[in-house]
C-alpha cells in the first residue's frame, strides 16, 4: 500500500506525526504493523492547541511546492496517524513527493519493517 492516492482535484496522503521530534522534516516511509505504509513527519511543535498538526501541514506543502491552503486534515486530528488531502495536479503533487522521498515512489515500494523485540532467552527463570 501506498503512502499517497490521487484523488480527484488532489492527493490523499497517509502521514505518521511525531511531534517534538527536534526538527521538521520528513523520515521517510514506516509499514505499520497492519500492513499500511506511512509517511514519517517528525516536527519540532508540540501536541497542543493543533501546533503539532499545523506544523506537519506546513512541513508536507513545502514538501510538495504548494501552500499550507492547499493542505488540509481530513482524518486523524488528534491522533498521531493522519490523513491529508492536497489540492493540485495528482500527477505533479505524486512527482514531487517521490523526488523528496524515493521510497514513497510506487504503491508496491517496500520500508523497512518495524523492529521486532528479541525473542525470550530460555534459561532459568528469576524470582
Amino acid at each position: 500500500m501506498s503512502v499517497f492516492r490521487p484523488v480527484a482535484g488532489g492527493l490523499e496522503l497517509h502521514v505518521r506525526a511525531t511531534p517534538k521530534g527536534g526538527r521538521d522534516g520528513l523520515d521517510g516511509v514506516a509499514l505499520l504493523a497492519d500492513g499500511r505504509s506511512v509517511l514519517k513527519v517528525r516536527v519540532r511543535a508540540a501536541p497542543e492547541d493543533g501546533a503539532a498538526t499545523a506544523a506537519v501541514t506546513r512541513v508536507i506543502a513545502a514538501t510538495l511546492g504548494v501552500s499550507p491552503s492547499r493542505v488540509s486534515l481530513t482524518a486523524g486530528a488528534t491522533a498521531r496517524l493522519k490523513t491529508f488531502r492536497v489540492e493540485g495536479d495528482p500527477a505533479a503533487l505524486a512527482a514531487a513527493l517521490t523526488q523528496a522521498v524515493p521510497e514513497a515512489a510506487t504503491p508496491d515500494a517496500a520500508p523497512t519493517p518495524p523492529a521486532q523485540d528479541a525473542p525470550a532467552r530460555p534459561g532459568k527463570r528469576r524470582r
